[in-house]
């Protein structure tokens, strides 16, 4: 569903000119509201994808304006983005906690408006495609839990996550858990540097990310109306639909949720650890491979040395040989040569022995680096 309609409701004329001037070379169809109660007059009728809500407003202001949208089974499923010249933490949660799904802080540009509706309507085309899906996988929950216990439920996920060696399939698993309680949750991994997002719905609003942002270091338990936010080292979670009519199964689902997170953020260690693991082994076998060559070139050289020193030795004792009586030389001179001569050879034997020690440290290195991926393999 690709977006179309905006309604901007503002109380002060001068806002809605500013939007309309931003927008107006965007392929958008905009209607303007100057009040609450005007809004809600309006938008049935006109069936807007997207209202950008002014905060500050009299008669109704907006937290109130989105209640009543959110409360109408004809508007509910509209997105609201507020709109206000304060952004706090605490009125930022107050937005998403009447189920708004982004927030802007005035003044803002051109291009920060543009961004934020375009982030919209990539959320409302992925919502459009995931509807029967979502449809079939609640339908599922209920089903799941007619026949089993919620204790069954957290026994069954924390056997199938021991089987688990990847993280997206770990982070599905939780979401399919949830939803056999018939909870409606988003999700946050936190690997390294990087941030991986997960949701019933298929998608995280860009107002849960900042959530999960400003709270993942404020502590491990934020409830707000009939939604729950759970912070661990490397997870957070939040569900939507806390149960609100029965606080003794608040209090149950609230406890189980903790303890599934925590055994799921120990699972993402275990896979984390072990994918670094991996990487380790696969370097030092790249690593001994490596010596390995190197130690046989080395080897091979040095033989090639070796052939190479007593072929020149051999030719030089022979053309020694075979000129000396023909030098004319007397007896002492050749003595002295041919001393020479056995001297050099007797040197190049006694380095031939340094050779076969440095090939014996070779080889006794190799036999150890061997034994060491053998062990890291096993």
């Amino acid at each position: 569903m690709e977006l179309r309609r905006i309604l901007a409701v503002d109380d002060e004329p001068f806002n809605l000119e500013i939007i309309e001037e931003i927008l107006e070379d965007l392929d958008f169809e905009l209607a303007t509201a100057a009040s609450g109660p005007e809004c809600l007059e309006m938008v049935e009728a006109y069936n807007p994808q997207v209202i950008l809500l002014d905060v500050s407003m009299p008669q109704m202001n907006g937290y109130e304006v989105c209640k009543a949208l959110k409360a109408n089974p004809n508007t509910s499923h509209i997105v609201v983005m507020f709109v206000s010249a304060r952004g706090s933490v605490e009125e930022r949660m107050e937005g998403y906690s009447v189920g708004a799904e982004d927030y802007i802080v005035k003044p803002f540009g051109h291009t920060e408006l543009k961004s934020k509706l375009m982030n919209l309507n990539k959320l409302l085309e992925e919502k459009a495609s995931l509807t029967q899906q979502i449809e079939d996988a609640t339908n599922t929950a209920f089903s799941a839990m007619a026949t089993s216990s919620e204790m069954g439920q957290i026994v069954n996920f924390i056997e199938q996550i021991g089987e688990i060696e990847d993280v997206n399939e770990l982070a599905h698993a939780l979401l399919r858990c949830l939803e056999n309680f018939g909870l409606s949750s988003n999700l946050e991994f936190r690997i390294d540097d990087e941030r991986r997002h997960y949701a019933s719905s298929g998608v995280c609003s860009p107002i849960v990310i900042e959530l999960f942002d400003i709270l993942k270091g404020k502590g491990r338990l934020h409830e707000f109306t009939n939604r729950i936010l759970v912070n661990y080292p490397v997870i957070s979670l939040l569900i939507l639909n806390m149960p609100t009519d029965d606080p003794d199964k608040r209090g149950r689902i609230r406890d189980h949720i903790c303890f599934i997170v925590s055994v799921t953020e120990q699972q993402l260690r275990a896979i984390l650890t072990r994918c670094r693991l991996l990487d380790q082994q696969r370097n030092l076998n790249d690593a001994i491979a490596m010596i390995h060559t190197k130690f046989h070139g080395m080897v091979t050289l040095l033989d090639k040395n070796r052939k190479e020193n007593e072929s020149v030795f051999k030719e030089l004792q022979e053309e020694f040989e075979n000129r000396i009586p023909t030098m004319g030389l007397d007896e002492d001179q050749e003595v002295f040569i041919f001393s020479k001569l056995d001297t050099s050879i007797q040197r190049s034997i006694a380095r031939e022995g340094a050779i076969q020690e440095v090939k014996g440290a070779f080889k006794e290195i190799e036999s150890d680096l061997a034994l060491l991926a053998q062990h890291v393999n096993n």
